[in-house]
């Protein structure tokens, strides 16, 4: 299920195209990422000429679809949650034991099998038709993913695999990986992160043996949907659910941040969840939201092969859990290669006490940019794509200052601030400089706007 990501949000998000001439190959698993000190006034250099990308071993032709840049791609394979004591794989492997502990099969063996190392390449059917995402939902803009071309991309989330994982008989699974949506530019927003799907699937013996006089209860009735279940499910089935989903929660959350944690439940929606919710937090005295979930959709269900039973998904992203777990206080430390940052998570066990030192505040340098829009067609995630590729994480933030509209021509202005920063050291005036202008000249050149610099 979708982590943290409002459907219903109309997001605008970056056209900045992988240029026709890339090719780039897949990254080994076992690769390691390594931050750039130096960065060029012309991104989109020389490079083979392909209309072509190679990742992970197979070719993708591209064409009007394909939007997926250099910078992304370079971080396919990465595979941070595979990364043995990175915290993120500490988080994983948390939840994960938690899992094999505390759900066990008939024979003893765990209920819940983990699959961490499936690809993120996928189809659109995959990432949107199997989950009965609407054809013309917001969430399949090309302004909202990375694209390969028309029939692949990069996934947007690990429900992705929800389907073909029920399709090949599982009942009981656990998801992990990394994924890829245009975004915002601050210290909790970044282009790639990791999440964990949970599905359970219950017959009707599974879900009401242990109900007194549940012999009579079913799971599914010719009714009518309303805002607590779907038309197809008893009110009775879906309460079980939804009790053994939120039960199930609750206590990895508790496992995890300890006893005394305040919980509470908010609605909202999902196109393939129904009814669902998002958990928040109380941690430290400030509630956050850690988790979305809800009763999966009988028709996802049903054709993926297990008409006979219902379920529910969750979706949970590594690098929220570990931001606050470990009180890490900016996203891209995880894609740190620091051994300052790195060592501070070794320990003799996933469940050691770790709190992040931080590495040293270094200064940060501010510039602004201010342009003219082209048209009604630009999309402020344009700029901050752009601004991704050309800077990287180099950039700490890009906020909107100022949107002014000519009273006479009626022409749009933004004006943005860009805050430099690197987690690791101190930049540069004439670094960022550097930078700055390989923006400008790219936001004229790429996006067609009309510079006021």
């Amino acid at each position: 299920m979708a982590m943290l990501w409002k459907f219903m949000r109309v997001a605008k998000y970056s056209k900045t195209a992988l240029s026709p001439k890339v090719k780039v190959r897949g990254i080994p698993t076992h690769s390691r990422h390594s931050s750039s000190k130096s960065v060029p006034s012309d991104f989109a250099a020389s490079a083979p000429c392909s209309n072509t990308v190679e990742l992970l071993g197979k070719s993708y032709p591209q064409d009007d679809y394909s939007n997926v840049t250099e910078k992304i791609l370079s971080k396919v394979g990465k595979n941070l949650h595979n990364r043995k004591h990175h915290p993120l794989w500490l988080i994983k492997e948390q939840v994960k034991e938690h899992f094999y502990k505390h759900y066990l099969g008939r024979r003893g063996t765990p209920l819940f099998s983990v699959y961490d190392g499936l690809s993120p390449v996928v189809t659109v059917q995959q990432n949107f038709d199997s989950l009965l995402i609407p054809q013309n939902h917001a969430s399949r803009r090309k302004e909202d993913n990375y694209y390969l071309n028309r029939d692949h991309m990069l996934r947007a989330h690990t429900s992705a695999h929800q389907w073909d994982l029920i399709h090949s008989g599982l009942d009981a699974f656990l998801a992990v990986g990394d994924v890829y949506r245009r975004d915002t530019i601050d210290n909790t927003h970044y282009p790639v992160f990791h999440q964990m799907e949970g599905v359970r699937l219950f017959s009707c013996h599974e879900l009401f043996s242990s109900i007194k006089d549940g012999e009579g209860l079913q799971l599914f009735e010719q009714g009518h949907r309303t805002a607590h279940k779907q038309e197809c499910h008893t009110m009775e089935a879906v309460r079980l659910v939804e009790f053994n989903l939120k039960q199930v929660l609750t206590k990895l959350m508790t496992h995890i941040f300890g006893d005394g944690l305040q919980v509470r439940w908010v609605d909202c929606y999902f196109p393939f969840t129904h009814p669902s919710f998002e958990m928040e937090i109380n941690f430290q005295g400030e509630w956050m939201e850690v988790l979305g979930c809800g009763v999966m959709e009988q028709q996802l269900v049903n054709s993926a092969g297990a008409q006979d039973k219902i379920g529910w998904a969750f979706g949970l992203g590594l690098e929220r859990l570990a931001m606050i777990l470990y009180d890490i206080p900016d996203i891209r430390l995880f894609w740190s290669e620091d051994e300052r940052f790195l060592k501070q998570f070794i320990g003799p066990h996933i469940w050691q006490k770790i709190k992040f030192q931080p590495l040293s505040r270094y200064p940060p340098l501010i510039n602004d940019i201010s342009f003219w829009l082209p048209s009604e067609t630009y999309s402020q995630n344009d700029f901050y794509d752009l601004v991704r590729t050309i800077g990287g994480d180099l950039i700490e933030k890009v906020v909107l200052l100022d949107e002014f509209t000519h009273p006479k021509t009626k022409k749009v202005s933004h004006c943005y601030r860009i805050i430099y920063r690197h987690p690791e050291r101190t930049l540069t005036q004439d670094e960022v400089h550097r930078i700055h202008q390989a923006i400008e000249e790219s936001a004229v050149r790429e996006l067609g706007v009309e510079g006021r610099f």
